[in-house]
């Protein structure tokens, strides 16, 4: 490149979207938002569930930005059938509920992120980008909430059914079952080593053993990754 200049992002290389949003005028301020960036790219926009839906067959946007509250069809239904028929696509979240039944439902029903929609705009393109990477992204109101609020009883991964437990990805040991659990229930490390009698180089080994078998990167992220693929139960 000449002059040190940079190339603009090529329509491949850039990340594609689809809004899903009943209100007209959010939709519009959403679009212009995300197309300020020059990695992103609107193609396709939706008023509900149904039409965005109808509209992943020919669009195959990477991320889509879902309301929850539409009429026709809400986002935690379409989010069901658009990972269903699309489980490489990206779901997130963008709505003002912020109330633990509708985080977890739309987490349980495949959503990648969850954001509100009082979310500045670096951070809603931070969302964005991390979940096309394959990261899990909590708006930072509501992420130590799922920690506390996803404890209850964990399920044995043999008796889920989710993919990823047939694959293996979720063999984790009992002590290892132990130590999720108290991390949803929102213990720290040194708190975890303490209630399980166990030395806080223990703990860290487990936890590093946990975020490798279920391949995130943080605590929250494991938090959301147990819950969506049901190896948790939330209440």
């Amino acid at each position: 490149m000449e002059n040190g200049e940079e190339n603009p992002p090529t329509s491949d290389s850039k990340i594609t979207l689809l809004l899903v949003e009943d209100q007209g005028i959010t939709r519009l301020g959403l679009k212009m938002v995300l197309n300020r960036c020059p990695d992103f790219e609107v193609i396709g926009e939706a008023a509900n569930g149904k039409d965005a839906v109808e509209q992943m067959q020919q669009l195959k946007p990477k991320v889509v930005m879902m309301d929850i509250n539409m009429p026709v069809l809400n986002g935690i239904e379409a989010t069901k059938s658009i990972k269903a028929a699309f489980p490489d696509t990206k779901v997130i979240i963008l709505t003002m509920n912020d109330e633990d039944d509708a985080i977890f439902a739309a987490l349980s029903a495949g959503a990648d992120g969850y954001c509100l929609k009082d979310a500045q705009p670096e951070v809603l393109e931070a969302a964005i980008r991390s979940c096309e990477m394959g990261a899990s992204w909590l708006d930072s109101a509501i992420a130590k909430r799922v920690l506390k609020a996803s404890s209850g009883q964990h399920q044995s991964p043999t008796s889920t059914s989710s993919a990823g437990a047939k694959d293996n990805i979720f063999a984790l040991t009992e002590r290892e079952l132990d130590v999720l659990q108290q991390l949803v229930n929102g213990l720290s490390n040194q708190e975890i080593a303490e209630k399980l009698s166990i030395t806080l180089h223990t703990v860290k080994s487990h936890m590093r053993h946990i975020m490798e078998k279920l391949m995130v990167s943080d605590r929250t992220q494991v938090a959301v990754k147990a819950l969506k693929d049901g190896l948790l139960k939330s209440g």
